[in-house]
């Protein structure tokens, strides 16, 4: 079965952005919508189910900060926040909205095909996997991308799910900072730390854990994170 092409919808209110934009993505073999408002956004992302959003900050009525944050209410689409203001990275990547990548204005074309590509070559689990033995009150189910604290489900992006999978798979393991930008992020795309200490304030707040007495995530000081041992 020929598999179909990679959906993406680009929402910015520049036409000259979006026109150019489209044009590479296209170039690529990838299927492009853009919308131009925050509210055309919902709609357009609740009837076309796409893989990756690239969501402009400054937008006509709802921002893209909210236009995120109900859009993860119904879908697991990979984010990636067009930002002018470098300034306000934090509350935008994290910790409530749950943006996956950034960009800042002014952006190359080819910098953000780069990114959409690592971030469609991002691992999923496959079905029926099973992670390693999480500690207690933390249920973590790989084939159906689900996760409980205390049989209470809660609610993570994709990006904080695979996060949180990688750290499960050697629970008791310290997993390096690099080999979790490699294993979440992709080996060829190039993350800094600041991204990777974003999403895991955000993976820790959503599950109720505190770094000052972790109950789930340790952080091990210039090595990485391990997600602790079943007792």
């Amino acid at each position: 079965m020929e598999q179909r092409p990679s959906r993406i919808l680009v929402v910015d209110d520049e036409p000259p952005i979006v026109e150019l934009v489209t044009g590479y993505l296209e170039r690529e073999g990838w299927s492009v919508t853009s919308a131009g408002d925050g509210l055309e956004a919902l709609e357009a992302a609740r009837r076309l189910d796409p893989d990756v959003v690239i969501l402009d900050v400054m937008l006509p009525g709802l921002d893209g900060i909210e236009v995120c944050r109900r859009l993860r209410a119904f879908s697991d689409a990979y984010v990636l926040v067009l930002t002018a203001r470098g300034e306000e990275i934090d509350r935008i990547m994290g910790l409530t909205v749950g943006a996956d990548d950034y960009l800042v204005k002014p952006f190359s074309p080819r910098e953000l095909v780069a990114r959409i590509k690592a971030l469609l070559r991002r691992p999923r689990a496959s079905a029926g996997s099973q992670g390693g033995a999480a500690p207690e009150g933390l249920e973590i189910d790989e084939g159906r991308r689900l996760v409980r604290v205390d049989g209470e489900t809660v609610e993570l992006t994709a990006l904080e799910f695979n996060l949180l999978a990688a750290l499960s798979r050697e629970p008791g393991i310290v997993v390096p900072r690099q080999a979790l930008l490699d294993q979440v992020w992709g080996a060829e795309y190039v993350a800094d730390d600041h991204l990777l200490d974003v999403h895991v304030a955000n993976l820790r707040r959503k599950l109720g854990d505190d770094p000052a007495d972790p109950r789930f995530l340790e952080t091990v000081r210039g090595v990485g994170y391990r997600l602790r041992e079943a007792s």
